[in-house]
C-alpha cells in the first residue's frame, strides 16, 4: 500500500523547489530585521517598520510555499477557514484591548 493512497486526491503538494524557494525567503526575511536591529543605525521607528513589514512577508511566505494557501477553486475552503480564524482572532485581540484600555481609564478615575 502507497501512501498516496491515504491522501485526499485534491490535497495540495508543494514541490522539492517551491520549498525550498519557500526556506530561503524565509531565511532571508529572519536575517533582515535581525541585521538591522544589531546593526542599531537606523532610527526607532525605522527598525520597527522593517521588523512589521518583513513579519507580515513571513507570513505570507509561510502560507504560500508552506500550507499552500492560494485562490484556487481547490484551496478555498483552506482559505475560507484561514480568514475566518484571522476574523476570530483580530475580534479577541481587539476586544481585549478595549477592554483593559477601558478599565485603566475607569480605574484611574
Amino acid at each position: 500500500m502507497s501512501h498516496a493512497s491515504h491522501l485526499p486526491n485534491d490535497a495540495a503538494h508543494g514541490s522539492v523547489k517551491s520549498y525550498v524557494t519557500g526556506f530561503i525567503l524565509s531565511v532571508i526575511l529572519t536575517l533582515i530585521p535581525f541585521a538591522v536591529v544589531m546593526t542599531g543605525d537606523l532610527g526607532h521607528a525605522a527598525i520597527i517598520a522593517i521588523i512589521v513589514v518583513t513579519a507580515i512577508a513571513q507570513i505570507l511566505v509561510q502560507l504560500v510555499y508552506f500550507l499552500h494557501m492560494n485562490t484556487s477553486s481547490d484551496g478555498s475552503w483552506n482559505l475560507l477557514s484561514f480568514v475566518f480564524t484571522v476574523l476570530i482572532i483580530a475580534i479577541v485581540v481587539v476586544g481585549s484591548l478595549w477592554i483593559m484600555y477601558n478599565l485603566n481609564v475607569n480605574m484611574m478615575l
